[in-house]
């Protein structure tokens, strides 16, 4: 019997993604604080305590997309995330049904794109690899390794078609 060994792949999301989910909160705090810093104007001190509060809140997301960690090893997938209190999803390989990439506009002028997994895994039924480089091509690395897994367990798909 043939064995396959695969070297697991860590993948983090790349900077650019928090750029893209806090465009308008960017804009916004960016907006506030030069308001803020104003003289003579009403509200610059609610406007610089409000700016504050924004800043503290894109580094509090900017820590947690940083700290997003996706491993994809022989049998399963593993999704790591959260700051303060970290979660751990664990994603069989087997279980693995279906792909799906897309992008939206700011993605694909920055290359990026998201991955969806869909599974047949109660805990875990849609895994979304956020941030990943568009010339990256995970879902074939993925269905391989899919296919290898559900082999070496003896399970086969039966469809209508």
């Amino acid at each position: 019997m043939q064995r396959t060994y695969h070297k697991t792949i860590v993948i983090h999301p790349h900077t650019g993604q928090f750029v893209i989910n806090e465009l308008p909160t960017l804009v916004l705090c960016g907006t506030v604080w030069v308001y803020g810093g104003m003289e003579g104007l009403p509200l610059t001190a609610i406007a610089t305590v409000i700016a504050l509060m924004l800043s503290l809140l894109l580094l509090y997301r900017y820590l947690y997309l940083r700290r997003i960690r996706y491993c994809i090893g022989t049998e399963q997938l593993v999704s790591e995330y959260g700051i303060i209190r970290r979660k751990v999803d664990y994603m069989e390989l087997y279980r693995i049904v279906d792909f799906q990439e897309h992008q939206s506009l700011l993605q694909q002028l920055c290359g990026l794109k998201t991955v969806r997994i869909l599974s047949m895994d109660r805990n875990t039924p849609r895994l979304d690899l956020i941030g990943i480089f568009h010339r990256d091509d995970l879902v074939s690395i993925i269905r391989e390794r899919v296919e290898t897994n559900k082999r070496k367990k003896g399970i086969y798909e039966i469809t209508n078609h």
